[in-house]
């Protein structure tokens, strides 16, 4: 028996899901899952591994965690990755210039815990070890986190940066209350909901022109779509959305159909 380990015990599940966003080692997210098992977390998913998967150098830094090995899921995009959770914080050292709560891991782990209780599928974001997480890609996350440490040197290993998130998930359940998200008869949007309603939005305001300087835009539909993730949408607050979008086209049209008349 390896030291640490007893199989004679009972091993703890579930828990958020863990998100490798481009990581580049196999040696890495070998540790990674040890990091996660050590804390009773055992999902993984991974975002366009760099050397492929399964990887083989993965398993001797895994140190026993294979079952977190075994079970890792692969997608092409981080959009995909996340398309079926309701809620996801993204972990970044550096300051972004966007609006967003920041959490320390202990916050994220408690909000992370409220959501999970209420019976939201919850995600951990965490970026590729040369460059983090992608500007681009933080609209996705509805919290960001960043551990509080020696602001002259706050850079951690992936591995690090996990077992950090990891143990303070574990240690929020072991006097965690029951929460609930009243939400009547619908269920929070998961973000291809939301992914689908920023897609159609930002066409209904390409046609009536409301991006009107291309150099601009992309930080505009950042803002947006920042907006719409504090809003923690319903499935039913999503359908309205549309219907809203859906009206204010309907009036569009007809008033741009007599304009041409006229000519």
């Amino acid at each position: 028996m390896t030291s640490g380990t007893n199989p004679r015990m009972p091993s703890l599940t579930g828990g958020p899901v863990v998100i490798l966003d481009r990581p580049q080692m196999g040696e890495n997210i070998g540790s990674v899952a040890r990091a996660m098992l050590n804390c009773g977390l055992t999902r993984l998913r991974l975002v366009s591994p760099r050397d492929g998967w399964p990887n083989e150098r993965a398993i001797p830094n895994a140190s026993g965690a294979t079952c977190v090995l075994d079970g890792a899921e692969v997608f092409g995009t981080l959009a995909e990755a996340v398309a079926d959770l309701n809620y996801v914080v993204a972990t970044t050292a550096r300051p972004r210039d966007m609006v967003k709560e920041i959490l320390t891991p202990k916050g994220a782990a408690m909000s992370l815990r409220e959501k999970t209780a209420s019976g939201a599928a919850c995600g951990i974001i965490f970026g590729c070890e040369r460059t983090g997480i992608e500007s681009d890609d933080l609209p996705l996350a509805d919290d960001i986190v960043t551990v509080p440490l020696n602001p002259a040197f706050s850079s951690l290993n992936l591995a690090q940066g996990v077992l950090i998130m990891a143990y303070e998930w574990f240690q929020s359940g072991l006097d965690i209350q029951s929460a609930e998200l009243h939400t009547g008869k619908s269920e929070v949007a998961d973000k291809k909901q939301l992914m689908g309603l920023f897609g159609r939005l930002e066409d209904a305001l390409e046609d009536a022109g409301f991006f009107t300087s291309v150099e601009q835009k992309p930080s505009m539909q950042c803002n947006l779509r920042n907006m719409l993730q504090r809003a923690r949408l319903t499935t039913q607050e999503i359908n309205t959305f549309h219907g809203v979008i859906s009206a204010l086209i309907g009036k569009r049209k007809p008033a741009a159909q007599k304009q041409g008349h006229e000519k």
